[in-house]
């Protein structure tokens, strides 16, 4: 399973402490004050410990979202996380603008939609993501999503930043 790591934001920060050394002892202590006590915890343990997510059987389940440029293997990821347990995991099914292939099935591969109806979608903020590629739009809504989180599955998508 991925493991996610969280690891606090601190650059900005340091540059303040830094400013705080170079004056007098009176000046760096409002610096302490201004600042909330986690920012210097933070500074003695830089990382967080990562433990497994233990869900509780009242949460709902959660989305996950792999990003990552094209060739850095976010789908092949997605693909064998799937594989690995398929009734936890699971996809959810995109739109597109495109026309549907005669192999492929409405509401599996993709929910075929037109132009129109994807952009009143965007415009009535109901994709959680979209883009264009090879001048079709595709994208996941998050009634797709929903979908799936309803099932009582983990939803995993992958995304391209654009």
């Amino acid at each position: 399973f991925p493991v996610l790591m969280s690891l606090p934001l601190t650059a900005g920060f340091r540059r303040s402490m830094r400013l705080c050394r170079r004056k007098s002892r009176t000046v760096q202590q409002q610096c302490y004050a201004r600042c909330p006590s986690s920012c210097y915890s933070t500074l003695a343990a830089p990382y967080e410990e990562v433990v497994r997510y233990q869900r509780h059987p009242a949460d709902r389940n959660r989305l996950i979202i792999l990003v990552g440029p094209a060739g850095v293997g976010v789908n092949e990821l997605r693909r064998r996380l799937i594989a690995s347990n398929p009734q936890e995991f699971q996809s959810a099914v995109p739109h597109t603008t495109r026309v549907q292939k005669s192999y492929e099935m409405n509401g599996r591969e993709y929910h075929y939609v037109s132009k129109e109806t994807f952009e009143n979608m965007v415009y009535s903020h109901r994709m959680l993501e979209y883009g264009e590629y090879k001048g079709y739009l595709y994208g996941t809504s998050i009634d797709a999503v929903r979908t799936v989180l309803d099932e009582g599955k983990i939803c995993v998508i992958d995304l391209e930043p654009q």
